[in-house]
């Protein structure tokens, strides 16, 4: 990709209520199986209206078959992950959006992980009656998630993130 392409990002919760807008993201690749994009110091706003800037630059990975996304956080020593259980990634012409259904998974530098916000989870299966077929998915899902950080299949590898970083500092002109 040789042209800048700036895009928008909605998280969304299954009631369709926005809950989240990244509100500049670098597109840096897009296939069939995934979109790639990329920021460094961009602007979060939460539904409430507040809003705050990511500390670190990431990479994101957002599948369009999987019901999970990765964003690859680069530390000053190591590159950490923090994934998100959601549905697939759609694009349209407004944003790339997808609906957060609240389990993420929190992966160190040594591949040592953790579940997250099981009780917000579980929480909000009640609250916004999660389809049994969707609560069979997201566990099937999170399984897939597992195996693939413990295999350390795409994207958790380290020269991975930092190649699309790269690839993003270009696109920047740094």
């Amino acid at each position: 990709m040789t042209e800048k392409l700036q895009i928008v990002l909605h998280s969304y919760k299954h009631d369709q209520t926005l809950h989240r807008v990244w509100q500049s993201e670098t597109l840096l690749d897009e296939n069939e199986d995934t979109i790639i994009v990329a920021n460094k110091r961009t602007r979060v706003v939460e539904s409430n209206g507040r809003f705050w800037y990511t500390k670190e630059p990431s990479v994101s990975f957002f599948f369009k078959h999987h019901w999970y996304n990765v964003i690859g956080i680069i530390k000053e020593h190591e590159i950490q992950y923090y994934c998100n259980i959601s549905s697939p990634i759609l694009r349209d012409q407004e944003a790339l959006k997808y609906i957060d259904y609240d389990l993420d998974i929190k992966v160190d530098g040594k591949y040592q992980y953790n579940v997250l916000d099981r009780n917000e989870y579980k929480r909000h299966q009640e609250q916004m009656c999660y389809p049994e077929e969707i609560k069979k998915i997201l566990h099937l899902e999170l399984q897939d998630l597992k195996q693939r950080i413990e295999r350390r299949d795409f994207p958790f590898d380290p020269m991975t993130v930092r190649y699309w970083y790269d690839e993003f500092l270009k696109l920047e002109g740094e």
